[in-house]
């Protein structure tokens, strides 16, 4: 009989425990990651593409994640002249920027735990571009099934150089700002 019990026990242990933690998976089509690149004089913003993702929650704690990004997404939407957009767009994939060809993806793995209170937390990971990997802190706000941040990122640290003061002197009015910001829209299901 007490094996019968121990049983029980640990089979209903093992169906709560699976219950309370959830490997959520980020929906592709309907997630959005908008970017804004700032420059002396302006700025450009655009998308790239999420082409694969998820969060693990347990009891309202953010405890782990990874996504991937298809670089060669990137869109610019604030040209509207076709070719000087698609002029930025293949400046961006180059080796002078994301290097695309070499580095098709940039990933971001969630490390640590990070507990939701009134849907707000602050989440720690590890964000690799262009094959380098650093740490990133950010804030994330979940409302049902959609997380949402805006992560601001150092592109010197990526060894993405073009235009940056970070690398170059003299550069006047065409230096490009190191920190870009990524805008993450997660939905998840």
């Amino acid at each position: 009989m007490k094996t019968i019990n121990l049983l029980i026990f640990v089979v209903l242990s093992a169906l709560v425990s699976k219950v309370s933690a959830e490997e959520l998976t980020a929906s592709t089509q309907k997630s959005e990651i908008t970017w804004v690149g700032k420059k002396v004089g302006g700025q450009h913003n655009g998308t790239v593409g999420l082409k694969s993702g998820s969060i693990v929650v347990k009891n309202d704690v953010i405890s782990g994640g990874e996504f991937v990004v298809d670089m060669s997404t990137i869109k610019n939407l604030d040209l509207e002249s076709e070719e000087y957009n698609q002029k930025l767009v293949n400046h961006l994939k180059s080796d002078d920027f994301f290097g695309v060809a070499k580095h098709p993806e940039a990933k971001l793995v969630i490390k640590g735990k990070s507990p939701l209170k009134n849907g707000k937390a602050t989440v720690k990971g590890d964000l690799t571009i262009k094959g380098i990997t650093h740490p990133v802190t950010f804030d994330v706000t979940k409302e049902g099934n959609t997380y949402a941040a805006n992560i601001n990122i150092d592109r010197a640290k990526y060894d993405v150089r073009y235009g940056s003061g970070s690398f170059f002197d003299n550069l006047g009015d065409k230096v490009i700002d190191d920190i870009f910001v990524l805008g993450v829209t997660l939905v998840v299901e």
